[in-house]
Parts: structure tokens; sequence; C-alpha cells
């Protein structure tokens, strides 16, 4: 057996039959070979490891350079995806194998921070991952907004094909990867394939800035207009994309959209009906997980007040005794040597850091062991605060 680092090009004679049988209908058609050989321009900055024996590709592993927003600083992050095996060489441990060895990689390179979306939460959690939440999907009829039909609001949206529309898009969301916690972007060369894009793109505009913008489709006369992420950059904007949905009345049914975990659409409008939905299911829908790989990367991180000393026992990463302290409101990271006032895994401190569990809580779900004199410190250094990931890879 031997573990490879591959090519773009390679991918397609080697990864696309494993990612193929274990997440598409199949047999596949061979036009579909064809179509993914098309897209690997868009994958030559991705790092990809297959197992192989005697020739023949049994599971491979993929890293895609991104950057990611973690309290308001932005990292590097290794956003893993194509994790698949051939069936008959399932349960072997080659798929472990080969997220250590991606994991590993990824931290040299520089990558403070990883991402992914599981199959099974349980399985990386045995690789220092902790869940985050999903993002909501708020479904309504456009109706409910006719009050914003009437509203006179100094900006103006413009409906245009993403190849019209990428440049301004793809500034926002490198805008707010600078502002908003959690919020992940692809590199410049994964990026690009959004401007194959075949959905429209709703661009919100005020005081001449790109504040909001909205990819979407329409399934039929009548139907569901299909949105994905509802992006904006404060309340004119998200105010704009809504009255552009409301225009909609008599043309479309519903209006599907998705949202961050943070939004409350039900205070859209007064006796406006909307059901929002958290769904998480496995193997298809499962909630996003992150970790930290590098503690002293962290250093600079927005955080609170407090200081506090850890220790995170058998992590290849971020292993050892730490102390952190709030030094004007950001992060310091140094090697510990006094007595820990709390014992954490790498999944009980990504949590904190990513604001997504409580110390309490750690203890609670099995992730850390804390003293009476760690709970307050690491309360306030980490405050709780949702992340938003955005990028679905």
């Amino acid at each position: 057996m031997e573990f490879r680092q591959i090519t773009a090009a390679e991918r397609t004679a080697t990864m696309f039959p494993l990612q193929s049988y274990a997440f598409m209908p199949s047999p596949w058609p061979d036009e579909d070979e064809a179509t993914y050989a098309g897209r690997m321009r868009f994958f030559e900055t991705t790092v990809n490891l297959i197992a192989e024996e005697e020739g023949r590709a049994l599971a491979g592993v993929a890293a895609l350079r991104m950057q990611q927003n973690v309290r308001g600083m932005v990292h590097d992050m290794a956003g893993v995806a194509s994790v698949s095996s051939h069936p008959s060489a399932r349960r072997q441990g080659l798929v472990r194998g080969l997220l250590e060895r991606l994991l590993r990689q990824m931290r040299e390179e520089g990558c403070a921070v990883t991402a992914l979306y599981p199959f099974r939460s349980s399985f990386y959690a045995r690789f220092g991952y902790v869940g985050i939440p999903r993002h909501r999907i708020a479904t309504f009829k456009p109706e409910g907004l006719a009050h914003l039909v009437r509203a006179d609001l100094p900006g103006e949206v413009e409906r245009l094909p993403m190849r019209d529309a990428f440049d301004e898009w793809d500034k926002l969301t490198r805008r707010l990867l600078t502002e908003r916690h959690g919020f992940a972007v692809y590199d410049e060369t994964r990026t690009a394939e959004f401007r194959d894009d075949k959905r429209w793109v709703a661009i919100a505009r005020s005081g001449g800035e790109v504040v909001g913008a909205l990819r979407y489709r329409i399934d039929q006369y009548g139907g569901d207009l299909v949105a994905s992420d509802l992006l904006y950059s404060g309340p004119m904007g998200r105010a704009l994309i809504l009255q552009y949905l409301a225009r909609h009345v008599d043309q479309v049914g519903r209006v599907v959209m998705l949202l961050s975990s943070d939004e409350v659409p039900e205070l859209w409008g007064t006796d406006f009906e909307v059901t929002t939905e958290g769904r998480v299911s496995f193997p298809r829908n499962g909630s996003p997980m992150v970790r930290a790989l590098n503690m002293t990367a962290l250093s600079g991180t927005p955080v609170g007040s407090g200081a506090v000393t850890i220790h995170i026992p058998d992590d290849e990463f971020i292993g050892g005794t730490w102390h952190l302290s709030g030094d004007d409101g950001r992060l310091s990271v140094a090697k510990g040597s006094a007595t820990p006032q709390a014992t954490l895994t790498a999944a009980g401190f990504s949590a904190l850091l990513y604001g997504v569990l409580d110390p309490v809580e750690v203890v609670t779900r099995g992730l850390g062991e804390l003293t009476n004199e760690g709970v307050q410190p690491l309360t306030t250094l980490f405050p709780r605060q949702m992340p938003y990931i955005f990028a679905d890879f």
C-alpha cells in the first residue's frame, strides 16, 4: 500500500471513481467523467492524497486551500473534502491514515484551522473536530414581505447572471470574511469556478457600494425561488434583498433560502408566516465541524479578559501545556509551566475557541475537566459566539 500526493490532473482517474460511487447516483453516465475532468483546472491548488495498491486507488482525501475568520482574525484554513474509499477497502484504516497525513501537511504549510462536512460526526470527533451550527432553511411566501414593496429604501437591486456579477459577489464575500466569525472563502483558483454558476445573482447596492447579494434560481412559474446564503454587510443590504424577493409575488409560490443560525426571519414583518428549519442528518446533512491546528498561530485573536493555564493531552497538533491570557483584548499564547486549571481535548479547546460551547458544556460533553479556578477565566476569555461558516465544500 502506497500513500502519495497527486495532481489535479490525476484526480479524474484516481479520485473520481471513488467520489462518484460514494456521493453520486451510480453507475454514472460517461459524460460525468468528462465534466469532472473539465473542472480540474479549479483544483490546481488543492492538496490531494490517495492510498494506492498495485496502481489502483483505494481511498482518497483532499484539502481545499481556504481562509476563515475565527473571532475576528483571518487564518489559512484546510477545507477537508473528497473523503472516500472503495467498498472493499473500507474499515481498514486507510482514510484515517490519509487524514492524519493531510492534516499534518496542511499545518506545516501554514493552516491554523481546519473544517469539514462529516458523513458521520463521531468519526471525525476522533480527529479532534467539534460541531458548529449548520445553516438554517427559511421557507415563506413573498407576499409576507409586501410592506417592503412600499418602502422607499436608499438603494437598488440588480439581477445579473453570475458571469456578470462574479467580481462584485466575490468582493462582498471577501469583505464578509474580515467581518463575520466563522465565515470562510476558497482561494482564487477554486473560487473561479463560481463564474460558471448558472444561477441568477441579485446584487444590492446603496450609496454606490455593494451591500448584499443572493444567488438563486426559479424552478417553475408558481413554484419555488430557491436561494443560497443571504449575504449582506448590514441591515440595509438585507432589507434591499428582501424587498427584491417581495416583488416576486404572483410569480413564485414560495421562497426557500439558506440563512445563518443567528438570523431571525420571524422578525422580518408583522403577521409574517415563515418556517425556519435546521436539518441535521447523516450521511447527507451533517453539521460542519472544525478544529484548531496551531496554537501559537492563534495569538492576536480578539478575546475577552482573563488568564488560565490549560493542558491538551495526546494531540499531535495542539497538544501540550499552554498559558492563555487576554492582553488588551487580544489572545496571548505561550508554553505553560504552571499547574493547569483545565485539561481539554483538542475538540474541547476548539469548541471554546469557536464559541459553540461554554466551559461547563465542554465538561458535560466529556471534552475536558476543569478546576473551579479554570471556569471563570475560560468563560470570559472565550465568550459564546456562534460561527457562520458560509462556504459549502
